[in-house]
């Protein structure tokens, strides 16, 4: 917002979509809090899920791990490069296909599960503060909701026929 006021006065932000406009704020700021609780691990926003699947999964081959996570295969792609720098995971070749290759977390990378998952408790007590216990129910139960409504739109869509609207 710029320090004089709106650029339009007249106008309330975004009336089309007052509830995603709030989860969009809320989603940033989520990330933003999620950010300094892991830095404190020396892990980026997101990485703590590439871990969380290897600590349940045991090794992976990358292309599972990509899926699992729900990421662009680029942005797995360079969170393992810095997880691998940093000690935390290690790539293999994949015995049953020399292709493909293995990730799985190292002995280090271990090591920072129940950090994560202390990390992960002090965000949900930041994000909950100030909720009462039905309150916070209620929150998970609605989100869950707009959570399915979304999940299709994570889908990869069929491309459109010649001549028909994407």
């Amino acid at each position: 917002m710029h320090p004089d006021g709106p650029a339009c006065p007249d106008t309330v932000p975004f009336p089309g979509g007052p509830v995603s406009y709030s989860l969009s704020v809320v989603a940033r700021l989520h990330r933003i809090a999620a950010g300094k609780v892991l830095r404190c691990l020396g892990l980026y926003p997101g990485q703590e899920f590439v871990m969380m699947h290897l600590w349940e999964a045991g090794p992976v081959r990358q292309s599972e791990l990509i899926k699992a996570v729900g990421l662009d295969p680029s942005t797995v792609t360079k969170s393992l490069q810095r997880l691998e720098q940093a000690g935390h995971v290690r790539r293999r070749p994949d015995p049953a296909d020399r292709r493909a290759s293995l990730v799985e977390a190292t002995e280090q990378g271990c090591g920072l599960r129940d950090k994560v998952m202390e990390a992960w408790g002090e965000l949900e007590a930041r994000t909950l503060a100030g909720l009462e216990a039905d309150e916070r129910a209620s929150l998970t139960r609605l989100l869950a909701k707009v959570e399915h409504n979304l999940c299709p739109e994570a889908v990869p869509p069929v491309p459109p026929m010649a001549g028909e609207c994407g």
